[in-house]
């Protein structure tokens, strides 16, 4: 089979907002859920290795579909029962918890709202603060037993085994508690000698099948401050012949800490052995946690969808944080490449700005990339940013302000680690050693030497942790500016990076105009009235002559830029647009490029139709020709969805055709090569290179492509780099990707 056109090198996302969705499987392998995806990825390359996403959904093909429940299914848990046979049970919000064998509906169970729930023994915790246990009964399940004891609502249990006739439950809940219940046979326990000094503690006795079972209160762990969402048992372990699950129980909750407990040797009291956790940050705590199957890493996973991971050091035995894959757990709405190509900035509607690159350890070849900076963590859902240095960038939120950003002291210094770059070429005078965010505030106000104490980004050894990530690495704010009467969406830079362009939403001709903006001064230059409606996107051609606009009045506008030998400042005018008697797009105009030649620029619409524009046989750039009028350079190419994101990469095939990546709103990615021709009638001038597949591909709306502005893959070296581009995506789906693509192979 052929070797696919693009590479996946790089995933970017995060766990969902929600209890019960994570799980570390016997294998090694971590999975979570991200949007309605599920990711896989391995945690075991090396304990100072950001964990490698594992591409391996294509080896997963679904088996079958269980529909039924009439509410959200929010907990599922499943026995294998023989090698052909699985017990799989969910639990809803429609009050039911549903058995199920192969792909048939097994039977039903009416209680209340269920959040928990485990077999073998089917254990319910649910909002009336019980425990309920049901056994199976002449081939249905039966209600045999309600446990009491906790105050509120019941958030998880779960199950462990301990020799031949014992069972460990184990439940947590809102009011902060844990309790641990023990359920043996009769039989199987000796009698207790009587006498006037024992206490003993209360027996629920029940019988099946003429066998007498007794479930009693172990123990009741309080450690938590807050409510505890996620309990999980120590999995079971091979020792010898045997398999053996130790009596070690890993507790996550809300007041940001993971607890291990576990009983004394000596006295056999549950007490606590490990305590980890946050210290400091913005985040409400923990939903749930796992451990590894050796026993040696401990995950959690945080209210804002991050994953915290601790191991322990086997020569100290001191539990320490690792880094871990991160991402945003919102849609993804705009990303940058820097002039460079060395990293890309990402912008969500999680409020959140992050920064991703490449790493190369010592004395690896492997590169991988990691989230090494979160310039921006706002209260507002961000929506775009563009690049206006190496190391400073414009972005725009819900809100009618921008802000700008530039890098502090302490980034310089780690980037200059990372990619082997003296520091002295890097580093600007008189730069703040970092950011911090004051209480109830929105500004990133800068800190200098001796206000905060460093971390140790700078010494490059490891990618920071998650804990740094919200605390350490935020950009100064330098400047805001003000002059749109809407929310922002778009913003656009020309590669001098003098002038920022920005629009906002608008749903009237008076709002709809752009604003110029200089990069020297930021004050306001100009403002460009055109549309009658939001401006979605924009761009500047690579000469800096022209500024390309797209609307959601479905045309777009040409704005060319004056003499610089006479204008002192930018000065641009109206070259060329479409109207609505003139515009061949019939929808939302979504997105626009030029190529790296400025001779032709293109356009994508929610009418499934991408376009090239350009003075057509003239060979000349755009505005170049006075007198030529901007016509359609290409056939009408129809991508059969509506496409919202397109980008011309900034080097030519080998065949000198100019090669684009189309984003659709299924969230599939297509390359097509488009060579100029004279005759378009037969469509001829397009041809399809390559697409994602059903594993590559993002699951909802790709919001945003951009190709690295510099030939080969970011990270490495070598004249063979040449032969290669990457493209960068953003998507709905929360996840940002990167792909290697082999131009010369196409």
């Amino acid at each position: 089979m052929a070797a696919p056109v693009m590479d996946t090198c790089h995933v970017s996302c995060c766990a969902n907002r929600t209890p019960n969705v994570v799980s570390w499987g016997r294998g090694g392998l971590i999975a979570f859920g991200t949007c309605n995806s599920v990711a896989l990825y391995n945690p075991q390359v090396t304990l100072l290795i950001v964990l490698v996403f594992v591409h391996l959904l294509l080896q997963f093909t679904a088996c079958a579909v269980c529909s039924g429940h009439s509410g959200p299914v929010c907990a599922v848990d499943g026995l294998s029962l023989s090698s052909s046979q699985l017990l799989v049970a969910s639990a809803s919000s429609d009050s039911t918890v549903k058995l199920w064998t192969c792909s048939s509906d097994a039977g039903t169970i009416g209680s209340v709202i269920i959040t928990s729930l485990a077999v073998p023994v089917l254990a319910c915790g649910g909002d009336d603060s019980r425990v309920h246990l049901y056994v199976q009964l002449n081939g249905q399940f039966q209600r045999l037993l309600t446990l009491s004891g906790h105050e509120d609502w019941v958030r998880c249990v779960e199950w462990a085994t301990k020799g031949k006739n014992k069972l460990w439950l184990a439940s947590c809940s809102q009011d902060c508690l844990i309790r641990v219940w023990r359920l043996f046979a009769k039989a199987a326990t000796e009698p207790v000698q009587q006498t006037d000094a024992v206490l003993k503690m209360k027996e629920n006795v029940f019988e099946v099948s003429g066998d007498e079972f007794a479930v009693t209160l172990e123990t009741v762990l309080a450690g938590h401050e807050n409510w505890v969402y996620g309990i999980h048992w120590q999995p079971p372990c091979v020792k010898g012949d045997s398999v053996e699950q130790p009596l070690k129980l890993l507790s996550a909750s809300v007041d940001k800490t993971m607890i291990l407990w576990g009983p004394e040797e000596d006295s056999g009291m549950w007490v606590e052995l490990v305590r980890v956790g946050e210290v400091g940050g913005n985040t409400l705590g923990f939903y749930g946690c796992q451990m590894s199957p050796d026993g040696f890493m401990i995950l959690a996973h945080a209210f804002h969808g991050a994953l915290h991971l601790w191991h322990c050091d086997s020569n100290q035995g001191e539990w320490r944080p690792s880094v871990v894959i991160s991402g945003h757990f919102n849609a993804v709405q705009d990303l940058s490449w820097d002039p460079e190509g060395d990293f890309i900035i990402t912008v969500g509607s999680d409020q959140t700005t992050r920064l991703f690159t490449p790493w190369t350890r010592n004395g690896r070849s492997e590169i991988t990339w990691h989230e090494i900076s979160r310039p921006q963590i706002h209260g507002y859902d961000m929506q775009c940013l563009t690049m206006v240095g190496r190391f400073q960038f414009v972005s725009g939120a819900d809100e009618k302000v921008l802000r700008v950003f530039k890098a502090p002291r302490n980034f310089v210094e780690s980037f200059a680690n990372i990619s082997c770059t003296p520091l002295e070429k890097l580093l600007g005078s008189d730069l703040p050693e970092g950011a911090s965010t004051p209480a109830l505030g929105l500004s990133n106000k800068a800190v200098f030497q001796g206000m905060n104490p460093l971390n140790s980004l700078a010494t490059g050894e490891f990618p920071p942790t998650e804990d740094d990530l919200l605390q350490n690495t935020l950009w100064p704010e330098v400047q805001k500016l003000y002059g749109h009467g809407f929310e922002m969406f778009c913003l656009a830079s020309d590669s001098e990076r003098t002038v920022v362009a920005s629009a906002c939403k608008a749903s009237k001709s008076e709002h709809a105009a752009i604003l110029l903006w200089s990069t020297t001064s930021w004050k306001q230059l100009q403002s460009l009235p055109c549309h009658s409606l939001t401006v979605t996107q924009m761009a500047f051609s690579p000469n800096g002559r022209l500024l390309l606009a797209v609307s959601r009045d479905r045309t777009w506008s040409l704005w060319r830029r004056g003499n610089p030998d006479t204008d002192t400042e930018a000065s641009f005018s109206l070259y060329a647009n479409t109207s609505k008697d003139t515009a061949v797009h019939t929808r939302i105009i979504w997105s626009c490029d030029w190529s790296s030649d400025s001779k032709y620029f293109v356009t994508s619409s929610r009418d499934k139709k991408v376009i090239i524009w350009g003075h057509c046989g003239s060979g000349d750039s755009v505005g170049e020709c006075e007198g030529e009028s901007v016509t359609p350079c290409s056939s009408v190419l129809d991508v059969g969805d509506s496409a919202t994101a397109v980008s011309i990469c900034p080097y030519l095939c080998s065949d000198q055709s100019y090669l684009l990546a189309v984003g659709l709103e299924n969230g599939k990615i297509v390359l097509y090569k488009w060579r100029p021709s004279e005759d378009l009638s037969s469509g001829s001038d397009w041809s399809r290179c390559g697409e994602t597949d059903a594993c590559q591909s993002h699951t909802l709306t790709v919001k945003r492509l951009r190709w690295r502005p510099r030939p080969g893959r970011a990270g490495h070296g070598g004249n063979e780099e040449r032969a290669w581009v990457q493209l960068a995506s953003a998507g709905a789906d929360h996840v940002v990707k990167i792909f290697n693509i082999k131009i010369s192979a196409l």
